[in-house]
């Protein structure tokens, strides 16, 4: 995949005007130094979203959004990463730099790829009339022609090369279609059809652009039932969802996604009104998969049957989204009657029975529990010491917020620990303050927050920083931050929490960002400064007390460490 230098992403959003961007979208009220409004990514009443243009960052005080001009863009339009910055450069009359040293983005890179899969699609369209198997099949499964067009549905020949004679005209169109998973090889090296005598079903991107396909079998035949295209640089079946494209055709905000597990199921949906249905690939739900549907709606519905292999296919959706379920997020599961499916289901019930089921689907944390303690005598403390152990790691990736203390609160009632979770990691302890030694945690803390809204005075620093050596969280963080700042002098908050997008550090980071300070912002360089100073101070008093500690245990000292020892009283009654 192609990648952006930061050095660009850097520049990009010191050009952009975030107000600009939001405002195109979101109307803005001025409020102070920064703007307001009501916040795009929640329901409510008044303004909580307010968007900075001093630090170039946006932040809801209801639902915890925020981010990047990249990333507002990437919440907003759902759009991917590379695609958001595609748009804010061209907004500036910027080129992208793709790594390698090319200016051009990957759709000039895959541009024939691309052209030989629109093409194959029609093709197939094509074909589709002209066969009375497929006609037949089609009347059988209940599909009108408003739905065969919708989804783009096709034929491919049962030929070894209808689609080489058709799209393969010279060399470098069949070395599009091979790259394209259009083909495939003989034993004795030749290339032929890949898809032969089977219904097919493009699989569009973000963009409506088609990047694989998946053919059916019509009733019994050899080989699987379903085929889909193999992985090539356009398509990787753990990111992809089918018919997502088509879902934000139909919605310009989804108010929640089905997720069910064939392509028919999906059409059978969308026809009879359902249409938030998509479904994986033919692979359990990955956690590309899971981010993907939380970009696109905050509700989340898995679909699946109610046997024991649609209950394990649940659980893996389970631990997919678990570290993803940040507050006002929901994830639910419907498990269906046995020989059902959704197609089936709603064509019996019609919309409204199937909308009853989903609204009577079980919610993650029901369903969670129930798994978990499945096999588990709670009667004895055993068995709850056993439903303790198994909980505290899963519950250990869910965000930091209210669902995460709830779900810990669930799994206290259910087995009378008070503690279930880990201790908090050292960023969240930088974050949030913590007990214990408040006076040093919060040194850590304020510098690290005063350097997220004010990148520029870790240039009042000169290394080597004496507080590097200092056993304290946050402290590694802290010269992460200072490295990175002198590094790329013209960051500001939006681009420097940009380096932290999809790392543990990120939550506490953006938190941080939003600290209100007392002091006017002329004078923060001054108390980073002093906060610095002040862990310095920290640091020689540690090396003292552990040069004391080591001749107090009857362990002589070296003669350089007497000497270290003498300079670390004599600078600590200097400072």
């Amino acid at each position: 995949m192609a990648r952006i230098p930061d050095r660009f992403i850097d520049d990009l959003l010191a050009r952009v005007d975030i107000v600009e961007v939001i405002e195109s979208r979101v109307p803005l009220k001025r409020a102070g130094r920064d703007y307001m409004a009501r916040c795009p990514f929640h329901d409510e009443r008044s303004a909580s979203f307010s968007v900075s243009p001093t630090k170039q960052f946006y932040h809801c005080f209801g639902c915890g959004a925020h981010g990047s001009a990249i990333k507002f863009l990437m919440e907003y339009d759902r759009l991917e990463f590379v695609d958001a910055v595609e748009d804010l450069a061209a907004r500036m009359g910027m080129t992208v730099p793709y790594e390698g040293g090319a200016a051009r983005g990957p759709q000039d890179q895959y541009a024939e790829l691309y052209d030989v899969l629109d093409a194959a699609a029609k093709f197939f369209q094509k074909q589709l009339p002209g066969s009375e198997k497929c006609g037949k099949y089609l009347d059988k499964r209940g599909l009108d022609a408003a739905m065969i067009q919708r989804f783009g549905i096709g034929y491919a020949p049962d030929s070894w090369d209808a689609i080489k004679h058709a799209i393969g005209s010279s060399e470098s169109r069949l070395k599009a279609l091979d790259a394209a998973g259009m083909l495939s090889s003989g034993d004795r090296g030749g290339a032929y059809d890949k898809f032969r005598d089977r219904l097919m079903f493009p699989i569009h991107d973000r963009r409506g652009r088609v990047i694989a396909f998946g053919g059916r079998v019509m009733g019994d035949a050899d080989g699987p039932k379903y085929l889909n295209s193999p992985e090539t640089a356009l398509f990787h079946k753990g990111r992809e969802l089918y018919a997502l494209h088509q879902v934000r055709q139909s919605h310009s905000k989804i108010p929640r996604l089905i997720v069910v597990e064939g392509y028919l199921d999906v059409i059978a949906l969308f026809q009879f009104g359902i249409t938030q249905a998509v479904a994986t690939l033919g692979t359990a739900t990955t956690k590309d998969h899971a981010e993907l549907l939380f970009r696109n709606s905050a509700d989340i519905y898995f679909c699946f049957d109610g046997d024991k292999a649609g209950r394990g296919a649940a659980w893996r959706a389970v631990e997919s989204v678990l570290p993803r379920m940040k507050d006002g997020r929901q994830a639910l599961f419907l498990f269906l009657p046995e020989g059902e499916d959704p197609d089936t289901l709603v064509r019996k019930e019609g919309a409204a029975g199937f909308e009853a089921r989903l609204k009577d689907a079980m919610p993650l944390s029901e369903f969670f529990f129930a798994e978990l303690g499945k096999d588990i005598d709670l009667r004895g403390l055993e068995g709850k010491a056993r439903l303790a152990e198994r909980a505290k790691p899963l519950l250990a990736q869910i965000p930091d917020g209210a669902f995460r203390d709830l779900m810990q609160q669930s799994l206290a009632t259910r087995t009378g620990m008070h503690r279930v979770g880990p201790a908090a990691p050292a960023t969240q302890a930088v974050a949030q303050g913590s007990v214990g030694k408040p006076p040093q945690r919060s040194l850590v803390r304020a510098a690290v927050a005063l350097l997220m809204q004010k990148p520029e005075i870790a240039n009042a620093l000169e290394p080597p920083y004496l507080f590097g050596t200092l056993r304290q969280p946050g402290i590694p963080l802290l010269m992460e931050l200072i490295a990175m700042c002198r590094a790329r002098p013209d960051m500001n908050t939006a681009t420097l929490l940009q380096q932290f997008e999809g790392r543990d550090d990120y939550e506490a980071l953006a938190k941080l960002a939003q600290i209100d300070f007392p002091s006017a912002p002329e004078h923060w360089r001054t108390e980073f400064v002093d906060a610095c100073e002040q862990l310095n101070r920290q640091t020689l008093q540690q090396r003292i007390d552990e040069l004391l500690g080591k001749q107090d245990s009857g362990f002589p000292l070296s003669a350089a460490e007497k000497t270290e020892l003498r300079e670390a009283l004599a600078a600590k009654g200097r400072r």
